[in-house]
Parts: C-alpha cells; sequence; structure tokens
C-alpha cells in the first residue's frame, strides 16, 4: 500500500483532528499496533445483534435521558448506510397526515457493520443520533447533549474513527 493510501485511510476519518494525533494514528496504523490497542481497550463486542435488542438498549437511554423527547417509531440495523449515506447511523424525521392531523415519526438506523462493536462504541453512536431528536445540526448544543448522554463522548468518537481507519486497512476486529 502506498504512502498516500495509507495517509488518505487517516484523513478520511481524522481530518479534523491535529496534524500531530494524525501522524500517531498513522504511525500506530503502519507499525500494525492499531489492533492491539483497541482490543486492548474494548476486549469485547457488545451482543446487541438483534432489532429488538437495538431497540430496547436505545429505549433505555432515550428513558434516562430524553424523556421528554418525542418517541422513536423504529431503531434497527441498517445494510445500506454506509455504502450510501457514509455515515455510522441516521436519524429520520418523516411527517405524514393522518386525517387532518399531522403525525410524526422517528426512526434510528446504525450502520450493520457496527452489529459486532464494543458497547461503548456502539453506545457513542446511539447517543449521537438520540441527540438529533432534540437537535438537527451539529452545533455546540449538539455536543452538549451528546456529553450529558455519555460523558467520554468524544474520546469514543475518537476511538472509533481510529477503528474506522483500521477496519479500512486490515479488516474487522471485532
Amino acid at each position: 500500500m502506498s504512502s498516500s493510501t495509507q495517509s488518505n485511510e487517516v484523513k478520511n476519518y481524522l481530518g479534523a483532528y491535529s496534524a500531530q494525533l494524525q501522524q500517531q494514528v498513522q504511525h500506530l496504523l503502519d507499525t500494525e499496533k492499531s489492533g492491539d490497542w483497541l482490543l486492548k481497550k474494548y476486549p469485547v463486542p457488545h451482543g446487541l445483534n438483534g432489532p429488538r435488542a437495538l431497540y430496547d438498549y436505545t429505549m433505555a437511554l432515550k428513558n434516562d435521558f430524553m424523556r421528554s423527547s418525542p418517541p422513536i417509531s423504529k431503531v434497527i440495523y441498517d445494510d445500506k448506510i454506509h455504502i450510501i449515506n457514509n455515515a455510522l447511523g441516521l436519524h429520520t424525521f418523516v411527517s405524514r397526515m393522518q386525517g387532518n392531523k399531522l403525525k410524526a415519526k422517528h426512526e434510528i438506523r446504525v450502520a450493520s457493520m457496527f452489529r459486532r462493536l464494543p458497547e461503548p462504541l456502539l453506545k457513542m453512536i446511539v447517543v449521537h443520533e438520540l441527540a438529533h431528536l432534540k437537535e438537527k445540526d451539529h452545533n455546540k448544543a449538539f455536543y452538549k447533549l451528546c456529553c450529558y448522554m455519555e460523558p467520554e463522548y468524544h474520546q469514543l468518537e475518537f476511538d472509533l474513527r481510529l477503528y474506522l481507519s483500521h477496519r479500512d486497512r486490515f479488516g474487522d476486529l471485532w
């Protein structure tokens, strides 16, 4: 693999981080130590493989932190998210007319590639999508809400981005 391709793996997921941090990640990848580092920090995948388990997990987080937010009608793993939308998860909001009333439905879809991720990393994705119930944009209030639900949100997001860089080069870990 060429050096420029390797840099692209890091830039794809960690482009917003400092050059120094990108270099550290690049070194982990180049020395093939990224997998060991991730496995030491996150040794086992979660067991939330089915749609019901994912829904229950998401609803428990919602009920703990966002009781007054709109209800969620569906939470599923979606095979098409990463390919089509280049996203980790999606929060969709659909409005429909029922009689003369406007009915809103919220759905959360998590990329299927995360069926076998460690629970803290899955939680980061779910928290991110739940925050979109109240904040549509990725603004200061959005990230404050994410950190309220998961105090380690930013570290988990970084670790997930490191995993995605690792996965692009070496394949799945879990």
